[in-house]
């Protein structure tokens, strides 16, 4: 813990285990096999459970209380609603271009039941985080302004992207608490441009020694010389494509989370997008290596990472601060009218 300008900094300590993880994740798979998949909805709930039960803030840690029959019930929805798509399109074209654009209006509605589901049964020392975001909202931030990123051929993309994380996160509610995300329009398009800059810039470079590899002139010429230096070309890429997507991934969480208040305290974030880096290619090459078996330590391995990254600088005292939280949900017995039984998992 450090203080910082009158606030506590309290950064988030994981301690989940590779091997503990492990053997709940070959249990969760070996189940879910024999089940034909039904015991994915059981397995979400013992992962999540031991994600949040080892992911501790100022001495506490968080909690999941998702029910198993609940997931699998929006599991058997969403299955239902991706096979009517599937087999009217195959019947009828132009049925399953009905049903799928009868999908496309209810996604944002799924979505917003989903996030309410997500965090109403998330807590932290006991007291639960709520989604308060209305089907209008949601509307607009998962339709309409992804709509005008692709008729726009994606230059509001990082407009449409800004807009969803200020629907998820000002609808966000820790006790009667609200989030706030301050991030702006500008940082997520520093962000985007950064990265298509970067990307411009690697094809560039490819096309130049494709262009100094050529003896001659003409289509062939260059073809062959694309051939001479094809592995040169794939190594290139695949080495750009990981260190931009990590500087993209480190980056925009830094900005999301850096820029979300709750009430009176600031959530900060500094991932390391050299360690993100390293992470990811060390967890690829282990994964490849045992034949999949290392993904649970991948797992633990990210999470460590992005968890720790993070903390919350407390104006005051933490403790107090949540007590207040528990008096005043305890005095409001606000009921939740909504109905929390159902989770999307798409």
């Amino acid at each position: 813990m450090q203080e910082l300008h009158g606030q506590q900094e309290h950064s988030f300590e994981f301690s989940g285990k590779g091997w503990e993880y492990f053997k709940i994740w070959i249990v969760n798979l070996v189940l879910t096999i024999l089940t034909l998949g039904i015991y994915s909805a059981w397995a979400k709930v013992r992962r999540l459970q031991y994600f949040y039960r080892n992911t501790r803030l100022a001495g506490a840690s968080f909690d999941y209380h998702g029910q198993p029959k609940a997931i699998l019930k929006g599991r058997v929805i969403a299955f239902g609603l991706f096979l009517l798509y599937n087999v009217t399109l195959k019947l009828n074209p132009i049925l399953g271009l009905a049903v799928g654009l009868v999908l496309v209006v209810v996604m944002p509605w799924l979505l917003m039941r989903s996030l309410r589901f997500k965090l109403y049964n998330s807590s932290y020392r006991g007291l639960r985080f709520g989604f308060v975001g209305k089907a209008g909202g949601a509307y607009g931030a998962f339709l309409g302004y992804p709509v005008l990123a692709v008729l726009t051929f994606y230059l509001l993309a990082p407009l449409a992207h800004q807009r969803i994380k200020r629907y998820q996160l000002d609808n966000s509610r820790f006790g009667n608490t609200a989030f706030k995300f301050n991030g702006s329009v500008k940082g997520f398009y520093l962000i985007y441009l950064s990265a298509l800059v970067a990307m411009i810039g690697t094809v560039l470079l490819v096309v130049t020694l494709a262009m100094m590899s050529a003896t001659g002139a003409g289509k062939e010429a260059m073809a062959a010389a694309f051939a001479a230096v094809g592995p040169v070309v794939l190594l290139i890429m695949v080495a750009a494509i990981l260190v931009i997507s990590s500087l993209f991934i480190a980056y925009m969480q830094n900005l999301v989370w850096g820029n979300t208040e709750v009430g009176a305290h600031r959530i900060f974030s500094h991932v390391s997008a050299r360690r993100l880096l390293w992470i990811r290619v060390s967890n690829f090459i282990g994964i490849v290596l045992t034949l999949g078996l290392f993904t649970p330590f991948a797992t633990i391995r990210m999470l460590r990472l992005q968890l720790e990254s993070m903390g919350v600088a407390v104006s005051g005292d933490l403790s107090d601060f949540v007590a207040g939280q528990q008096q005043q949900a305890s005095a409001t017995g606000e009921e939740t009218a909504e109905m929390f039984d159902v989770d999307i998992s798409f």
